[in-house]
């Protein structure tokens, strides 16, 4: 059965040459779209991972009307129920089959948005493992400018810096019921329908076990990606995956691919060996996007300039310099 070929990269060995480490991150970024980074602790706490995952499952096991207090608004920031998100609107009869909760960044510790009365004594907790993701996604970024010779190379990470302005980045805790597969409905056997992130770089962190993600290769054949690939089932946690998101792809005309990927139950022929969809899934993903005013001008990198992929960022003068938000809100269209 075939799965996923995608690198595992260790980022966080201060002993490797971090020049080598960047260049494959972007080769895998290139031809792949996601990338395995080993969660062995050293970028992010084991524990604070495993915090946040018990976090997840008493926020949505809180009281309905509690959540309902706490509804979505159009900021992308609270609680989405049941069918309420449809990913994939033309293929979709209904709507995925998850809840999701999104947090925004906190100011001066406290969220800016309305929090279930069941985990309001997790507010700190909430917030420095908000702050390890934007630490780690700010590591990544600068990865990428060395691996992609941009000049300077803390080009793609000051565009991310708090310090220059609010963003749209978003935690999202998610939660896939553990529901029967339905043979006469394939389409109800999709938690959440096929679709590429919006912003820079999305982290997705899984428990062990639990399967689902698909990503579709350019042969338009969808293939598992399974928890923990060869060589870390041994690791503390499953390592952290790394995904390329529209924005990003635009903005390096295409080089860095954004790739489509989905959520289904795990069977049949895409069963992944040790990993069972018997229980409910969770996950967590952190949305990575720039400052919002940001403007997505060329990026100053030969490479970049080199590549003449479908669509991407014109030359000064073509065309209207769109920004980070604009570049969002054309997706939420």
């Amino acid at each position: 059965m075939a799965v996923a070929n995608i690198p595992v990269l260790d980022i966080s060995d201060p002993s490797q040459d971090e020049v080598r480490v960047a260049r494959d991150l972007v080769e895998a970024a290139i031809e792949h779209g996601f990338i395995y980074i080993k969660n062995t602790g050293g970028d992010i706490p084991i524990d604070a991972v495993q915090g946040a995952f018990h976090l997840s499952k008493e926020l949505f096991a809180a009281p309905l009307e509690e959540k309902q207090q706490c509804r979505i608004q159009k900021n992308n920031k609270g609680w989405a129920g049941m069918q309420y998100e449809s990913l994939d609107p033309k293929n979709q009869r209904s709507g995925d089959f998850k809840e999701t909760f999104n947090f925004g960044e906190f100011a001066s510790g406290q969220p800016q948005q309305p929090i279930p009365p069941s985990i309001t004594h997790h507010t700190s907790q909430i917030d420095t493992f908000y702050d390890h993701c934007y630490n780690l996604t700010l590591k990544l970024n600068h990865l990428l400018g060395i691996g992609l010779n941009v000049n300077p190379p803390t080009f793609f990470r000051d565009a991310h810096l708090r310090a220059n302005g609010a963003s749209s980045s978003i935690l999202r805790l998610l939660y896939y019921p553990s529901l029967p597969m339905t043979t006469a409905q394939p389409e109800a056997n999709v938690r959440a329908g096929a679709h590429s992130d919006y912003g820079s770089l999305t982290m997705l962190f899984r428990l062990p076990r639990q399967p689902g993600l698909e990503i579709l290769l350019p042969s338009n054949k969808w293939v598992p990606v399974p928890v923990s690939p060869p060589g870390t089932g041994s690791d503390p946690a499953p390592p952290i995956l790394v995904n390329i998101g529209d924005l990003l792809s635009y903005w390096t005309n295409g080089l860095l691919r954004s790739t489509v990927h989905r959520v289904v139950f795990n069977g049949g022929e895409n069963s992944v060996k040790g990993e069972t969809d018997t229980d409910a899934r969770y996950s967590i993903a952190y949305f990575c996007h720039p400052v919002g005013t940001l403007p997505l001008t060329a990026v100053p990198s030969e490479r970049v300039k080199g590549f003449k992929g479908k669509g991407g960022v014109k030359e000064e003068g073509e065309e209207k310099v769109l920004t980070a938000d604009e570049h969002l809100m054309m997706r939420y269209v």
